[in-house]
């Protein structure tokens, strides 16, 4: 009865605190920290909620800001590249020859880059980054049970649309990229809790590791994180591992990568579909996914190069795709989409040579941000390297969890490491 009515307790001061935000700068900060929290755990559940939280986040940290300072930081090159590419879809929508309401609808993809400035000038005066980086993955941590059980129960399941095996929410590339981003981050706590002889902590981590691996190559397997994955641990073992360690732990991925094949029939017929795929799509024109990928890359070098310096400009994929059907709709060739699935043509098919550029800058400049050691520069920087990966395969960049994914993840984890150096700490613990 004392620990219920310490609790009580402590939820009413805490209710109380909150309320008090009108009057008190503490609360305000203290308010829009939690909406970051509630951004973050509700991403891999719901676009619908990342959307209302995030209008709610800014309009709170609007009441936080010191407008002078927030303007001079905007001069950045960490924040100018992300406002330029906003900027240069809102231009974009002048040479562009699409209906009005498509230019307008397309620059809403870049929109979420605008939250980047503010979640660096935010988070790097915030205390409470880590919140956000456990809300996900707590959260991931659950939708990864709830995949077992849709797995065993598909019923369950309350995604609109064909029902795709172990997907509870949204689908399969967005479940995969989640987990693998989880997974890779923790492998760098792990490392350090084994280095410390946590060996209890350490544990718990493996174990939600593995779950989160064990779902991938057994009820979702995702052919963009089957291709990163790899990548990114070469990243992380370059970065923090002696030579013979890395060997050590790339002689076990690869004994565990042998033994979840021979085990998972998901990841054989993943694997094998591969080859398969090219070929129906070579032989008889067939949509098949890795088919389409190539049909769209090979139809969207020929728009760059009959506009290659300012693009065809906002909104304009869809209809160069439309006119360059071939075949039947049913066809590979005959498909038309507003989605490339790669970031790079994306952006060069809209804004040219100029697009390019600005996205490159910016994803070099955020990739140096996190160029020191600890936690959250590896958090960053993993981040970073898994969406220049993946929008190879995709646009992933502009695509809403991915891209949030970004946002989130680059704007607290920089917003912390700006905030470590202004303090005299430039190694971030």
């Amino acid at each position: 009865m004392d620990n219920l009515t310490a609790m009580r307790s402590s939820i009413g001061a805490t209710l109380s605190f909150m309320m008090s935000a009108w009057h008190n700068p503490a609360a305000r900060m203290f308010n829009t920290d939690l909406l970051a929290v509630l951004m973050a755990a509700s991403l891999p559940w719901s676009t619908s909620l990342v959307a209302i939280f995030s209008v709610c986040w800014l309009a709170a940290v609007v009441l936080t800001l010191e407008w002078g300072a927030f303007f001079r930081f905007l001069k950045q090159p960490i924040c100018a590249l992300p406002l330029g590419i906003v900027a240069l879809a809102a231009i974009g929508t002048l040479w562009s020859d699409a209906e009005w309401s498509a230019r307008l609808y397309y620059i809403g993809p870049a929109t979420k880059l605008l939250f980047l400035p503010v979640l660096f000038f935010h988070f790097q005066r915030s205390t409470r980054g880590m919140w956000v980086f456990t809300a996900f993955l707590i959260s991931c941590t659950l939708l990864m049970v709830v995949s077992w059980l849709v797995l065993l129960a598909p019923d369950l399941a309350i995604r609109g649309g064909d029902p795709q095996r172990g997907v509870f929410v949204k689908n399969y590339i967005d479940q995969g990229q989640s987990f693998a981003l989880c997974a890779l981050t923790l492998a760098y706590p792990i490392f350090m809790l084994l280095r410390e002889r946590r060996i209890w902590p350490a544990l718990a981590l493996l174990a939600i590791v593995f779950g989160m691996l064990a779902n991938m190559a057994f009820v979702i397997v995702s052919r963009t994180a089957m291709v990163t994955m790899p990548i990114l641990l070469a990243v992380f073992a370059v970065l923090h591992l002696r030579w013979r360690t890395s060997l050590m732990i790339f002689a076990g991925l690869v004994l565990l990568a042998v033994v979840s094949f021979a085990a998972s029939s998901q990841l054989q017929w993943t694997v094998n579909t591969f080859l398969r795929d090219y070929e129906l799509y070579k032989e008889r024109d067939i949509p098949t996914s890795i088919g389409l990928r190539l049909e769209y890359w090979q139809k969207s070098l020929r728009f760059i190069g009959e506009a290659p310096l300012a693009g065809h400009g906002t909104g304009s994929i869809r209809g160069l795709f439309e006119s360059a059907r071939v075949g039947t709709p049913v066809d590979a060739s005959g498909q038309a989409v507003a989605n490339p699935h790669n970031q790079t043509f994306a952006v060069a098919i809209q804004w040219g040579v100029i697009g390019v550029v600005i996205l490159y800058a910016m994803w070099l400049v955020h990739l140096l941000l996190f160029r020191g050691e600890g936690f959250v520069a590896w958090v960053g920087l993993l981040v970073v390297v898994q969406n220049v990966l993946s929008s190879l395969f995709n646009s992933h960049l502009f695509d809403f969890h991915e891209g949030w994914m970004y946002v989130l993840g680059v704007g607290v984890a920089g917003g912390m490491v700006l905030g470590a150096r202004a303090q005299g700490h430039p190694q971030q613990p």
